[in-house]
């Protein structure tokens, strides 16, 4: 059974089929489900959802492009949301260049500050990086190499894999794997220690091929576990149990949140 790592149920994107979605996920052998947040509202969201569903867990943070007004209360808003049953990590967090909706220097403050929280709480970091590898991977050399962190949507250079598997970085890959021009991600796919590896589905982004420009929902993380195990020359069946032991003892759901 898969696990999709990185889903956003909680978006009205999913507010006429919720339920259908997470059932038809299901029957496609997506057993578990983990729902970051964005910013206060989303990771309040994501909090409910996660207490509402068996096996839908969530993770608290401020995404870069919504980190414009992070402050000290932010901080303590997200502190308390993280302490609720089934928050399992923080985020996600981290750095995007692609935008420029708010300064690099607003964003790293932000993300410094979550990743410090992190590691008060003593939780795993869902991290989002877009066009900025360097300073992204810079900033965990700095204050991040203590903590267990994913890389959701890998889409950097191979040379920012080995930094970041040095740094002892999870890898998480989903629907662009599929794309025909998507070489260098299935090197990628193919690249990473196999446990150091997790499958998601950023729904409703990032569909994959068949789906491209709609929705994207979790019943699709199979294809994208297709390509993965066709690179990796693996069965998809002990692609997803590997994958999937990966999430569970990355996010420690063998401990106290089932």
């Amino acid at each position: 059974m898969l696990f999709d790592t990185h889903c956003h149920l909680d978006t009205p994107a999913f507010d006429a089929d919720r339920e259908a979605a997470l059932v038809r996920a299901r029957q496609a052998g997506v057993s578990r489900f983990l729902n970051p947040g964005y910013d206060l509202a989303s990771s309040q969201r994501a909090v409910e959802l996660a207490q509402r569903h068996p096996n839908v867990y969530a993770a608290v943070g401020v995404h870069p492009n919504d980190a414009r007004e992070f402050a000290a209360e932010t901080l303590d808003q997200l502190r308390a949301l993280a302490t609720q049953p089934k928050v399992v990590a923080i985020g996600e967090i981290g750095l995007d260049y692609y935008w420029k909706t708010v300064p690099p220097q607003r964003q790293a403050e932000a993300f410094v500050a979550q990743l410090e929280l992190a590691r008060a709480l003593d939780l795993p970091v869902i991290i989002h990086c877009r066009d900025a590898y360097d300073d992204c991977l810079a900033l965990l050399e700095r204050h991040g190499r203590d903590l267990s962190v994913v890389m959701h949507a890998f889409g950097g250079e191979l040379s920012h894999l080995w930094r970041a598997l040095d740094l002892g970085c999870t890898i998480g890959i989903g629907g662009p794997v599929t794309y025909p021009k998507a070489q260098r991600l299935r090197e990628v796919a193919a690249s990473v220690l196999l446990d150091r590896l997790v499958l998601e589905t950023d729904a409703p982004y990032l569909s994959p091929q068949p789906h491209r420009g709609k929705r994207n929902e979790p019943a699709f993380l199979p294809l994208a576990a297709a390509v993965v195990a066709d690179v990796r020359r693996m069965r998809i069946e002990d692609l997803a149990r590997a994958t999937g032991d990966n999430s569970v003892r990355l996010f420690r759901l063998e401990q106290t949140h089932e």
